[in-house]
């Protein structure tokens, strides 16, 4: 990560909340892409897809190894995730309980 400009945390946290406030203004997928497409970096915005689409499979008590091959995700990086999602400051948690019931996937997959 690049050095940083002198902040304050007050600074710091005004900067991440103007960031939230920003995102909240934004009123289906179609805008979030937008945004976040202006906002990061190819690379940024994959890295964290990647991580969501972990997410539920975690939930479903996936096992990790299966969930590496399904989205070529590294199990260490499954492991940060399922540690967060137990762990953490329940962001996880809150957005997966906030989707839609998706049908359960067939016993052959």
């Amino acid at each position: 990560m690049k050095d940083r400009r002198t902040t304050t945390p007050a600074q710091d946290a005004a900067a991440e909340q103007a960031l939230y406030e920003a995102i909240l203004q934004l009123r289906d997928a179609g805008e979030c892409r937008r945004f976040f497409r202006d906002l990061l970096t190819p690379a940024e915005l994959q890295a964290m897809a990647d991580r969501w689409s972990v997410v539920p499979l975690l939930a479903a008590g996936r096992p990790y190894r299966k969930i590496s091959v399904e989205t070529g995700v590294s199990v260490t990086t499954i492991g940060r995730i399922a540690r967060f999602l137990a762990d953490g400051n329940g962001g996880y948690a809150l957005a997966l309980s906030r989707l839609p019931e998706r049908p359960k996937e067939d016993a052959a997959s």
